[in-house]
């Protein structure tokens, strides 16, 4: 692989910001069917693609009444995570036990990696 490609093959490296905010149906359950959807439609995805894509799952209903949960994905390869979504939208857990309110993407650093710089970071 050339430097070049390398450096492209790198730049496919995609954070995603999944906000969502859970449905009255999911808040319903009890917390043991609630980890059992997860188990169910989660785990065997995440398995499935554990060598290009990772997710975080953040809290955020104690401080946010749009949103209440955050699910970070990191992604090695963009396709990865496209088909990690098809998936999950063949689901329960896509508008049904959860809305999903918006997805924000981003590439970490893109600005120094465009501009041949080093990131500013702490």
């Amino acid at each position: 692989m050339t430097t070049n490609e390398k450096t492209l093959a790198e730049q496919d490296d995609l954070t995603i910001f999944m906000l969502v905010k859970t449905m009255p149906e999911w808040l319903a359950m009890p917390v043991e069917e609630r980890f059992g959807h997860f188990q169910r439609y989660v785990t065997p995805l995440l398995k499935k693609y554990e060598q290009t894509v990772r997710c975080r799952i953040f809290d955020t209903e104690f401080y946010s009444a749009r949103v209440t949960d955050v699910w970070m994905w990191e992604a090695k390869s963009r396709h990865a995570y496209e088909l990690i979504v098809e998936e999950l939208r063949e689901t329960p857990l896509w508008d049904r036990f959860f809305s999903i309110v918006e997805i924000l993407a981003g590439v970490e650093n893109a600005y120094a990696r465009n501009y041949d710089r080093e990131a500013v970071s702490a």
